[in-house]
């Protein structure tokens, strides 16, 4: 198979998750053997980070790419989209130090790589091939990733966040072809219960029920939630009643576990090859993903 890249540019416009900032971030066809490189337009020198795991500098609610005083963060809604589709080379503008959340999802991305359509260019794919079993273990909070050798690329995810609002889920894609109109439209999600923790680190300024579900499964006073639906853009929710806070119901009755799939394939799609072979991942999350990662580039 052949190397691909986009036919054409396309530009996303939005809040950033983290930053609440406006933000556009534009994605253009680049040459043979490039990759995925992103560009902060707004620095002195335009400066350019490649994708790649070993440029991952934080994990805390999201993957951060970073070279010297360049960052960019909420990347892997994207990256998952570009991998998905075969998307081999390609330059990222952003004018901001993240990519917007759009609707929590990646199907804005999707959208846009159908509107410009997709190329093949001359050089051959550089294949990382699964011969054997490779698994990575954190002890300290039960997390494991395995993958195993497969003629093609499937990811099988287990969570559990001990959650009596969100019981043990499943998600499976079996094959790539799969990932438009089963994984692509899954939503990010988050607890009531991290919210708090999250504000305090100065993240999540430009979170709300359009581009999160939120899931209330720990009761908490009228006053704290009160507080936490403002912040959300929420309407007002009795505190006794534990459930979902949401503006549009699940795409499906697994999607968290569908959105942590999305998130480990953009994480994983910076070991800058296409992979054939079969990820087996409980518990999987952004940190645990890039150091997995960073173990198949050895």
């Amino acid at each position: 198979m052949k190397q691909r890249t986009l036919a054409s540019s396309f530009s996303v416009k939005g809040k950033g998750l983290h930053t609440g900032l406006q933000l556009t971030a534009t994605f253009l066809p680049a040459p043979e053997n490039h990759g995925y490189k992103i560009q902060r337009i707004d620095m002195d020198g335009e400066p350019i980070i490649d994708a790649i795991a070993e440029n991952v500098v934080e994990t805390t609610r999201g993957t951060v790419l970073g070279v010297g005083n360049a960052k960019c963060s909420t990347i892997e809604h994207a990256l998952s989209s570009l991998y998905a589709f075969g998307i081999d080379n390609v330059l990222i503008k952003v004018d901001g130090p993240e990519f917007p959340i759009l609707d929590g999802s990646a199907a804005p991305y999707v959208k846009g790589i159908h509107e410009v359509g997709i190329i093949e260019q001359n050089s051959d794919k550089n294949w990382l091939i699964i011969n054997n079993p490779i698994e990575y273990t954190d002890p300290s909070t039960g997390a494991s990733i395995t993958i195993l050798p497969a003629d093609d690329f499937a990811v099988s995810v287990t969570i559990d966040f001990n959650s009596k609002m969100m019981p043990i889920q499943t998600a499976t894609l079996t094959t790539i072809e799969d990932y438009e109109p089963q994984i692509s439209a899954a939503r990010t999600f988050v607890f009531v219960r991290e919210i708090q923790g999250l504000i305090s680190l100065g993240l999540i300024k430009g979170g709300d029920l359009d581009n999160a579900i939120v899931i209330y499964d720990t009761e908490t006073s009228q006053d704290n939630l009160d507080k936490l639906c403002q912040i959300t853009k929420a309407e007002w929710h009795d505190a006794k009643e534990l459930g979902y806070i949401q503006h549009k119901p699940l795409v499906w009755d697994n999607e968290p576990a569908r959105h942590k799939l999305l998130d480990l394939i953009g994480d994983i799609s910076l070991v800058g090859k296409p992979i054939k072979g079969h990820i087996v991942a409980t518990k999987p999350g952004h940190t645990i993903n890039n150091k997995f990662a960073r173990l198949l580039k050895i």
